[in-house]
């Protein structure tokens, strides 16, 4: 099943819904009314075993709204948390697994599928990268996974873009004075979609194509089995730290040689197997 929170042109707010080939059909009667899209999504996790079966009927009798009538959204508005893998691929490399590393990304920075990538009015000389990874959606509480147990912390996939800011020569953001993390959190610079895939759809998460385009350019295409820390390594190691909750995300890292510059009026594409595609667009304030 793909979850996704949809506007129409009539919608003060988003609604959650599920994408089928027919297009979206609004599940909103079926599950719990909250306050917001984010906490309607995390309580279609939290009851979801219940739910199940209401919303596969739903979604096979139901009329669905054609795609292009409606504007997708986010499929979570703003994650509780965001843990982002450091690297995490092979990247043809003989060598030994670097040592597991993660760092925590602004949930504020999220974007969704249509929206636009702005980069900030900074005048050092940054170059703004794209980073396509696959994400994990979490069904919590989870503390203390272990990893043979990962897939009882996964409610399901999403894609990522992990928008970077380097100086010349890739560094992330200058250790002085400020950590690397906050190159990565500028508002717009975490745009997930077009959808959450839920587990079932996805038998291997280490056993998926991730492939990003800038103005038609292919520039990442390689398969998470190159990551270092697989999957059930990567729930391990986060729910020992900190509880991981529903609607959280943990974004597996990318392979850096498809890394590239992002630049004012340019137009991207993420796409997953299994999960789907999603178009973005650039801004560049000082162009």
């Amino acid at each position: 099943m793909k979850l996704v929170l949809f506007q129409t042109s009539s919608d003060a707010d988003a609604r959650p819904g599920v994408l089928t080939e027919r297009g979206v059909v609004d599940i909103s009667a079926a599950v719990r009314k909250s306050y917001t899209p984010q906490l309607v999504m995390q309580g279609i996790i939290d009851d979801f075993d219940r739910l199940r079966s209401t919303l596969e009927k739903l979604a096979r009798d139901e009329k669905a709204l054609p795609l292009a009538q409606v504007r997708l959204r986010a499929p979570l508005p703003r994650p509780g948390k965001i843990l982002a893998c450091i690297a995490n691929y092979w990247e043809h490399a003989q060598r030994e697994a670097r040592p597991l590393n993660m760092f925590m990304k602004n949930p504020d920075a999220v974007i969704g599928p249509g929206d636009t990538i702005m980069l900030p009015e900074y005048t050092v000389p940054w170059m703004f990268m794209h980073e396509a990874e696959l994400a994990l959606v979490i069904k919590g509480p989870s503390k203390m996974v272990k990893a043979k147990d990962w897939r009882s912390a996964i409610f399901g996939y999403t894609a990522m873009i992990d928008v970077s800011a380097r100086e010349q020569g890739r560094r992330t953001w200058p250790a002085t004075p400020l950590t690397s993390w906050l190159g990565k959190s500028f508002d717009t610079f975490a745009p997930i979609g077009p959808c959450i895939a839920t587990a079932d759809e996805i038998p291997d998460p280490n056993d998926l194509i991730v492939r990003f385009w800038n103005d038609g350019q292919l520039r990442h295409n390689y398969n998470t089995d190159d990551m270092e820390h697989r999957v059930p390594e990567l729930v391990e190691f986060a729910t020992t730290v900190m509880t991981m909750n529903s609607g959280d995300l943990i974004a597996c890292g990318t392979n850096h040689e498809g890394l590239g510059a992002l630049q004012d009026g340019e137009t991207v594409e993420i796409e997953i197997q299994r999960i789907g595609k999603m178009s973005l667009k650039v801004a560049d304030p000082r162009k």
